[in-house]
């Protein structure tokens, strides 16, 4: 028995397989470049402070080395285990994991179509046929047929259009592997920062409980001074209104604290009612910022990463839509035993083959590959744009917390010392009120003072450490650049 052939094999293959092996390097794919960003070598806010004398010229280029686990440079124990926790348990890192799973998965899936498929078939079937004759009878036949075979088929990548896909898989999982590190990183920084404001809500709490005790001697006092009849009942009144005013004031610092703890527990992927952190009302010193930052250093950012990585499959998918403009090639083959008696189902007479390619191409599609090559282009420069933009956010955000962190640091000191003032004063009028010398509304004023600057310090402390940290996140967690390619 004689095997059908799609082409004659003296005569179509050698034609068929010089034009595969010639067609086969004409990719569709346009060559990638990185889009291009015109990116400063230093940062312009830390030049403006160097050029005021708020930082110093950095004696060496060789920035402070950061652990890699960067918010140990905080020296808090507890933070250390809270992120941890956050590490194992977060929800949202876990949606990440799972999407880079699958775009891993999709990997596969693409390079599986550069592969030959190979397929197995079994069958059998019983049949009655024939017709009535007039006389009566009938020439009803009955016949059985089995079938045994493997089939394989190869589709040849003549204009890149498998290997393209391949690419732009590869670069969606490479983008899909930054993003999870960049839902690491902003956790990472999302719970340090959670941390310090709930700290910084403990020492405001602590604090005003400490005022409220100063507050309640003042308000004894002034009511022993009514009853000796050198005070007035406004003199009174006054002292109440604000003993009760900083009462109001803790509840508040108190219920922040409380509602900062609850958001802590959903970072750690735990409900509030499961978590619980005993209060110090200390707040961890923040890392030392360097004198220099290299602009390189946004390199390691991992949202930057992923949106480049993004820019290269837009590019590989622009190949895709073009290869459908250009046939297909499929070498297909098939082989196997077909006939009636299953017993000689493996004889000789029964084995059949066939072996062939075939072309295949869509004349008329109505501008369907024309608007899909069109779509490619228009995502890629979506996706070139928002990597752009992505660098230029990262700049601004870089020179923000630059310019913050500077700030603060002289700020901080300022407070102190105005604290410090504040309390003076207070010593002074106090001895004077009881010398009888000023009236009660000075202390008042006094203390008022007092309360308010030191709460301003702790809030100056707070932003210092949110400024600090935000810019550990703006360069990936890494003081230190890059080492060359």
């Amino acid at each position: 028995m004689t095997s059908p052939t799609i082409f004659s094999r003296h005569a179509a293959w050698p034609v068929v397989l010089a034009s595969g092996l010639w067609l086969a390097g004409c990719a569709q794919t346009p060559p990638y470049e990185r889009p291009g960003m015109d990116i400063p070598g230093a940062y312009k806010e830390q030049a403006a402070a160097q050029a005021q004398g708020i930082w110093k010229p950095a004696q060496t280029q060789t920035a402070p080395a950061l652990p890699e686990a960067w918010w140990t440079a905080y020296g808090d124990a507890v933070l250390d285990r809270l992120q941890q926790q956050a590490d194992a348990n977060s929800p949202t890192l876990a949606q990440s994991a799972a999407r880079l799973r699958a775009a891993q998965a999709a990997v596969t899936s693409s390079g599986a179509a550069a592969l030959p498929t190979v397929g197995a078939n079994a069958s059998s079937s019983r049949a009655r046929s024939g017709t009535q004759l007039a006389d009566g009878s009938s020439t009803a036949r009955i016949s059985t047929s089995h079938s045994l075979g493997l089939s394989a088929s190869w589709e040849l990548d003549l204009w890149g259009r498998v290997s393209a896909g391949v690419s732009a898989a590869q670069a969606s999982a490479q983008a899909s592997a930054d993003d999870l590190a960049a839902a690491r990183l902003s956790l990472q920084a999302a719970v340090a920062q959670t941390y310090f404001s709930l700290r910084a809500a403990e020492a405001q709490s602590a604090l005003l409980a400490e005022t409220l005790k100063a507050y309640n001697k003042s308000w004894e006092l002034t009511r022993n001074r009514q009853a000796a009849g050198v005070a007035s009942s406004a003199d009174v009144a006054q002292a109440e209104v604000q003993y009760k005013s900083t009462q109001a004031q803790l509840l508040e610092a108190q219920t922040t604290r409380t509602q900062l703890e609850h958001a802590l527990a959903a970072l750690l992927g735990q409900a509030p009612a499961a978590f619980a952190l005993e209060p110090t009302a200390t707040l961890p010193a923040p890392a030392d910022v360097p004198q220099a930052l290299p602009s390189d250093l946004l390199q390691r950012r991992p949202d930057i990463a992923a949106a480049e990585r993004r820019v290269a499959a837009a590019n590989a998918q622009i190949g895709v839509a073009r290869a459908a403009y250009f046939p297909t090639l499929t070498l297909s083959a098939a082989g196997g035993y077909r006939g009636a008696p299953l017993a000689d189902l493996f004889s000789a007479p029964n084995l059949f083959w066939s072996l062939g390619p075939a072309l295949a191409a869509s004349i008329f599609d109505g501008g369907a590959r024309s608007a899909a090559v069109e779509t490619a282009r228009a995502n890629h420069a979506q996706v070139t744009a928002a990597y752009r933009q992505t660098v230029l956010t990262a700049l601004q955000e870089v020179e923000d917390n630059l310019t913050a962190a500077a700030a603060l640091a002289q700020e901080e000191q300022l407070q102190r010392e105005a604290t410090a003032a504040a309390q003076r004063a207070l010593d002074v009028v106090e001895n004077q009120y009881r010398a009888g010398t000023v009236g009660y509304l000075n202390v008042l004023a006094a203390q008022t003072t007092v309360l308010s600057s030191q709460r301003s310090l702790i809030d100056v402390k707070g932003r210092r450490l949110t400024a600090v940290n935000a810019l550990l996140k703006n360069v990936a967690g890494r003081w230190e650049a890059l080492p060359p390619a």
